[in-house]
């Protein structure tokens, strides 16, 4: 993306948090729809690579259904878009309440903290990963995240503000060995670190197997938790009708880097059952698989939709 294109993607996420938590929700709603189905139409590189990204996700299905079940994704990711720029202007209270009516798994959280070692939570690109924060920050505080570097800056600050006006302490991921020792500190206070985990944009990740096939995925959470003795929790998340459904799994044991792989190939084993479970919710629109991968080996950081 050159720099006009990265200006205007400014402006348009400015707008997104400007205009749209003034719009009436049926009227926001019905506009992302629109636009999910014209983007799922134009078929542009992002929706053709979440398409065959879900030909692993669901092997069975056919073209029709395939195409189908594309178009719900990206639907679903529009619905993320929609809730992203209405959250700050939300009740955060109210949030918590609706969360808690669905969420299972709590005890493990608490179990963990209870211990004192801190919790390393995480996630796939699955549903509404803000809204599992903004009910953790309401139960235990704030936590800790590490973002992607987005390009201009003052889109990076701007993403920086939404996630700190939730209540997040947010890090950079190009942050190096600062903000893992920051993340270090944060467990050794018996804090919350939360972290997307399904997709390596280093480079320098586990190889694992994910749907049957080779890709890697990050190590951070697995050695967060080997270096701290912090719980290494797995959390699942995706859309219902008129809320969101969030699991928080059982600890994967990690208590020396050896059993880092292991533990991340546990990850990515827990990931692939929440993600087959729900697969329109799962917005990966990046190359991820090694067989998808370029040149270098590397998977593409973005694809435009």
């Amino acid at each position: 993306m050159g720099r006009f294109g990265e200006r205007m993607a400014d402006l348009g996420y400015a707008a997104g948090w400007t205009v749209v938590s003034r719009l009436p929700v049926p009227v926001a709603r019905s506009g992302f729809a629109l636009a999910a189905d014209f983007a799922a139409w134009r078929k542009g590189p992002g929706v053709r690579q979440l398409r065959r990204n879900l030909a692993r996700v669901v092997p069975q299905a056919g073209e029709t259904e395939l195409d189908e079940l594309t178009r719900q994704a990206v639907r679903s990711y529009a619905r993320y878009w929609h809730e992203a720029f209405r959250l700050p202007s939300l009740d955060p209270a109210r949030i918590r309440s609706r969360v808690e009516a669905t969420i299972s798994g709590v005890e493990n959280l608490d179990a963990a903290l209870a211990e004192g070692n801190g919790a390393v939570v995480a996630l796939p690109h699955s549903g509404n990963w803000d809204v599992p924060g903004i009910w953790a920050v309401g139960r235990y505080g704030p936590f800790t995240t590490v973002v992607e570097r987005l390009k201009p800056e003052s889109l990076f600050q701007r993403f920086v503000a939404y996630r700190e006006s939730l209540g997040f302490e947010i890090l950079s991921a190009d942050g190096g060995t600062g903000s893992f020792r920051l993340l270090l500190q944060r467990l050794r206070e018996n804090r919350v670190v939360c972290l997307i985990a399904d997709r390596d944009l280093s480079g320098g990740g586990v190889p694992v197997s994910f749907f049957g096939e080779k890709t890697s995925m990050p190590a951070g959470p697995a050695r967060l938790a080997a270096s701290t003795g912090a719980a290494l929790l797995p959390v699942g998340s995706w859309f219902t009708e008129d809320g969101w459904g969030i699991r928080i799994h059982p600890r994967i044991r990690v208590t020396h880097r050896t059993e880092v792989p292991a533990a991340t190939q546990a990850l990515a084993d827990i990931f692939a059952g929440d993600i087959a479970a729900h697969p329109a919710d799962w917005h990966m629109m990046q190359k991820l698989w090694t067989a998808d991968a370029g040149e270098d080996g590397v998977p593409a950081r973005e694809e435009a939709a």
